[in-house]
């Protein structure tokens, strides 16, 4: 099968590339803006009918995109997460023989949920921020373009690789720190909102599930389980064996929505996060264990156990 991957240099985009490429099944090109890319092209920037000339060459069954931006400015959000989005809905349309489309939502599109619910696909979203704007504003795109297409609602996405913006990459590097120059304590934000960790190994493997099956619409890609954000964070400092003093901000922040994509515009972002004030997400994934046969494998303690690897063998 031939398969076209969009947004390979991103965070979930690289898990994903791997994962494709071990297939012997799959016929992987990548297209971006990076130099390793089979095609170079800008989403965000390029015309649909450019798009939909490498379409015709490459002759992919299904395209993924991992595209999009998690950080900058609302200007840069819609540019990478809703205009490249019709370009690539445009271009799948133009040519010659139109591929099944998977793409990678948010579940920040949902905005806030009733504390202690599962929310299931079919609530009506409600983002609170510009990149959950942005993102559903992709995703109804995508519905509405009349393709074959599924769009995968990707919940808090956790595990190696995880990028220094992210929560549990600052608090990873906090903790280095803190053991390499014997600090005695800790600060960090208030983590008392409840989120819904899912490794992204995991979601490479829920995009290949996507590959093969018939689901349309939207599915929700999660663990199922809603976790404290202070609980999880002290998987992370467990596993790095820091034994100071923690002191937690009491001051609610926003967290950091889900980090998975990478900027599809030509322009660098901002490096700002896109935060959300919701208290509690929590994913009911009964479609993806129905239509896309997937379920999560890997244990938060592990995903964050390999987040602290990581960063302690960091030279």
């Amino acid at each position: 099968m031939r398969v076209l991957l969009l947004g390979a240099g991103g965070y979930l985009g690289r898990r994903v590339a791997d994962r494709l490429l071990l297939d012997p099944d799959l016929q992987v090109t990548v297209l971006g803006r990076r130099d390793s890319a089979d095609i170079r092209f800008d989403l965000a920037a390029g015309s649909p009918g450019a798009l939909a000339r490498f379409l015709d060459a490459v002759a992919p069954q299904v395209v993924i995109n991992c595209a999009g931006a998690t950080y900058g400015s609302p200007r840069a959000l819609v540019r990478a997460n809703a205009l490249a989005v019709a370009t690539v809905c445009e271009a799948i349309r133009r040519s010659r023989e139109p591929a099944r489309l998977v793409h990678v939502g948010s579940a920040a599109e949902y905005g806030p949920m009733p504390f202690g619910s599962a929310v299931l696909e079919s609530a009506e979203p409600r983002p609170v921020g510009p990149y959950g704007v942005a993102k559903l504003a992709g995703t109804e795109l995508v519905l509405a373009s009349g393709l074959d297409a599924v769009v995968l609602r990707v919940f808090d996405v956790v595990g190696p690789g995880t990028p220094a913006a992210s929560l549990f990459g600052r608090l990873a590097e906090g903790l280095r720190r803190a053991l390499e120059h014997g600090d005695p304590q800790l600060r960090l934000p208030d983590l008392s909102a409840f989120r819904d960790f899912v490794d992204v190994r995991d979601v490479a493997e829920a995009v290949r599930a996507a590959v093969d099956s018939a689901a349309t619409g939207v599915v929700n890609v999660g663990s199922g389980h809603a976790v404290r954000a202070r609980e999880a964070a002290d998987l992370l400092v467990r596993a790095s064996g820091f034994e100071g003093l923690l002191t937690e901000e009491s001051r609610p922040v926003l967290l950091p929505a889900q980090s998975a994509g990478e900027p599809a515009g030509a322009a660098p972002v901002e490096a700002r996060p896109a935060g959300e004030p919701v208290p509690w997400r929590q994913a009911d994934v009964r479609t993806a264990r129905e239509r896309l046969g997937w379920r999560v494998q890997i244990p938060l303690e592990e995903s964050l156990a390999d987040v602290w690897l990581e960063t302690a063998c960091r030279v």
